[in-house]
């Protein structure tokens, strides 16, 4: 809600307060007769007794309707201002704002949420981006709503005054139709008192060719009577009807009041309050999201301290072994000996095979040798002897 929205609304509420807690007048329903009345109001009574002339039929029908001219004119400016209409829209604008927040769809602030494949494939925002957008959208929606808002309230404010003016004024007609109804009682009063019984006593006294003229102002003057009394009960009728509105005005005006009230408490209280609501929900998402963001890091922090305590575990085992170990192993050198003698061993083995299958050889060779100067000897002897044969 705007500054200007606001200060207006709280400016407002001291002017609701003073119509709310005003009291207005009751109406008195018992009529004063004249003999009754105070001085003041037994003056007014002759006053409107006055304007009573039974010898004029327009003053017996006019008797009373002057008293209505003033809240006639009241009435007609009523028309224009007070309408039903003007409260409608007021009812419309508060169920606009509680459509416009539970349209609010909070669950959106779940980052966690998994965004369906759908909303992958349209590139949809984010969930916190899409909040904070539909947050801005409803924040445009109840400015606006509020100022609507407070124009209906300034024009309930001026229906209430104009019906407390309307509600004095017809509670005024109220209290002159008692004066006048007293005052046409009074007047039949003294009509049936004293006019007629003077007007029978001329037309007994009156010369026999003045009977039927004395005789038939008598006759009017009795019409004119019963005239002024139809009239009286008319205006009692009037002012039951008076009554009755009186109460209407202040149901009306109650029903404006209470209005005002509630649009005000929603513009000073509710409004500020969901805008507060909204707002922390945007806060704690982010307060939310920084919190992930931190703890992931944390995270991280933890799982390279332990892998970094892991890694220079192992890395200082294999660092002392080797720091530890000789430039040779124990080990590696008996087995070096060993494969050394055993290679020595085997020279010398295969020397000594070799050495014997060299004897073995050369007497081998040695009885080659004279075999092959055996059989040389003998094949020579035998080329000799065969010439000596042939001789023979």
């Amino acid at each position: 809600m705007s500054t200007t929205v606001r200060e207006d609304a709280e400016k407002a509420l001291a002017e609701v307060e003073a119509l709310t807690t005003a009291i207005l007048p009751a109406p008195v329903s018992e009529i004063v007769p004249l003999d009754s009345a105070p001085a003041d109001k037994a003056a007014e009574i002759r006053q409107r007794m006055a304007e009573v002339d039974l010898h004029n039929t327009q003053s017996i029908i006019s008797f009373g309707s002057s008293a209505q001219a003033e809240l006639q004119v009241i009435s007609q400016d009523m028309l224009a201002g007070v309408k039903n209409k003007d409260v409608g829209p007021a009812g419309d604008a508060l169920r606009d704002i509680v459509t416009t927040i539970r349209g609010f769809a909070s669950e959106e602030l779940d980052v966690s949420r998994e965004r369906s494949w759908w909303d992958k494939l349209t590139g949809q925002a984010a969930p916190l981006a899409k909040f904070v957008a539909r947050y801005e959208e409803v924040q445009s929606q109840i400015d606006k709503i509020t100022e609507n808002l407070l124009k209906h309230e300034h024009t309930l404010l001026k229906d209430i005054k104009s019906l407390d003016l309307l509600y004095e004024k017809t509670l005024r007609f109220y209290d002159e139709l008692a004066l006048y109804i007293a005052a046409g009682e009074a007047k039949l009063l003294e009509t049936d008192s004293t006019a007629i019984p003077a007007k029978e006593a001329a037309v007994a006294a009156a010369p026999e060719m003045d009977k039927v003229k004395v005789a038939q102002e008598l006759r009017d003057l009795r019409a004119a009577r019963d005239d002024l009394e139809r009239r009286v009960h008319d205006l009692k009728l009037t002012r039951q009807v008076t009554m009755q509105s009186l109460p209407s005005i202040r149901l009306v005006q109650e029903n404006d009041k209470s209005l005002v009230t509630k649009i005000n408490s929603t513009l000073v209280n509710t409004v500020p309050l969901w805008e507060t609501q909204l707002a922390q929900a945007v806060t704690i998402q982010r307060s939310k999201e920084a919190a992930e963001a931190v703890r992931e890091a944390n995270d991280l922090t933890n799982e390279l301290l332990k892998s970094n305590a892991t890694n220079l575990q192992e890395a200082n085992k294999v660092v002392r072994e080797e720091m530890e170990r000789g430039v040779f192993d124990i080990e590696s050198v008996r087995a070096a000996n060993e494969t050394l003698i055993a290679t020595i061993e085997d020279s010398l083995r295969i020397a000594d095979e070799g050495k014997t299958r060299r004897a073995n050889a050369e007497i081998e060779l040695q009885k080659m040798e004279a075999d092959l100067r055996d059989t040389l000897s003998s094949a020579r002897a035998r080329s000799t002897t065969a010439p000596d044969a042939s001789a023979t």
